[in-house]
């Protein structure tokens, strides 16, 4: 089965500041990043397609990143960015569009995460622009805090054609009290427009966190999305902070151990290929069969170990 590495990043910090790297704690990713730093360990790793995720609100990463996706056969889509407020957002859309790379421009995101209003994904201006998001055909990644997840429900709600697909569960506390986020997240999953990732979750967990310590997340975010909504991504190189990409594949890949064929097929394949419309490589995804559902009650229970790291990071 060829993997779809369905969240990572890269950047030069030659053309443009990541000013999100400054901490002490983003010390050992606070360098430029390629996509030829990432090509032999995904490969490796059986990974044979990625979608690249935009990094900062500035409006020329999307067009670097769609130029570039347009020139590396290893990505198959962008997830960018533009202003989802400003009133000529269409255009915009249409402006990327018809770049370089154009055509690979799957989703849109912003760090919503960072907002001060924990209602952000309410204003009447934001969900205008998720509409036009949706009509020019694309998905919108939301990239927010466990207590943004009431907002994102409210989103996904108004805007009933668009596809949200939730970066990092929300980022759930690790090890800590999950009770609320466990409620909202199963609130925003019975939303038949909701995907979710299965991604970043390394960073969020104490230092040193061994993969049962995941179990319970996973088991909820597959539980509530079933395994045809969910898919995978590693976060490079943020992952890093916490171990290396093929530690963090046997650690997704230990997660869904107690999956069927078909339904790991979906989360590490034809999910992202259904999402982010990858054509040819939803036929090679599609390997394990056709997705199912996993019901709730999780299948995560018999994880081994894998890493963790407790940082938070923008990602």
């Amino acid at each position: 089965m060829t993997v779809i590495d369905a969240h990572h990043h890269v950047w030069d910090l030659a053309v443009r500041d990541q000013p999100w790297l400054s901490g002490a704690d983003m010390a050992a990713i606070r360098r430029t990043f390629t996509l030829d730093d990432l090509r032999p360990a995904a490969l490796a790793a059986g990974v044979g397609a990625t979608v690249l995720v935009q990094t900062v609100t500035v409006a020329a990463e999307t067009p670097e990143m769609l130029a570039l996706a347009g020139t590396d056969p290893l990505v198959a889509r962008v997830v960018g960015w533009t202003d989802l407020t400003s009133p000529a957002i269409a255009d915009e859309l249409a402006r990327l569009a018809a770049g370089p790379g154009g055509g690979l421009l799957a989703s849109i995101r912003h760090q919503v995460q960072s907002e001060p209003d924990q209602d952000w994904l309410r204003r009447p201006d934001v969900i205008r622009g998720l509409r036009a998001v949706a009509a020019a055909g694309l998905c919108y990644d939301l990239v927010i805090l466990p207590g943004q997840l009431p907002a994102a429900s409210y989103a996904a709600a108004a805007v009933p054609g668009l596809t949200l697909v939730l970066d990092h569960a929300a980022k759930p506390r690790i090890a800590g009290d999950l009770a609320t986020w466990t409620r909202d997240i199963r609130a925003f999953a019975a939303l038949p427009n909701t995907m979710c990732k299965l991604s970043g979750l390394v960073t969020e967990a104490p230092h040193g966190a061994k993969a049962p310590t995941f179990a319970e997340v996973a088991d909820v975010v597959l539980g509530a999305f079933g395994a045809e909504r969910v898919m995978f991504g590693s976060d490079w190189p943020v992952c890093l902070l916490a171990g290396d990409y093929a530690g963090v594949m046997a650690l997704a890949r230990s997660l869904t151990a107690g999956l069927s064929p078909a339904e790991r097929a979906a989360v590490f394949g034809t999910t992202a290929a259904r999402a982010y419309r990858l054509g040819a490589a939803a036929g090679t995804a599609e390997t394990g069969g056709t997705a199912g559902t996993t019901e709730a009650g999780g299948t995560a229970g018999n994880a081994e170990a894998g890493p963790g790291a407790g940082a938070r990071p923008w990602h």
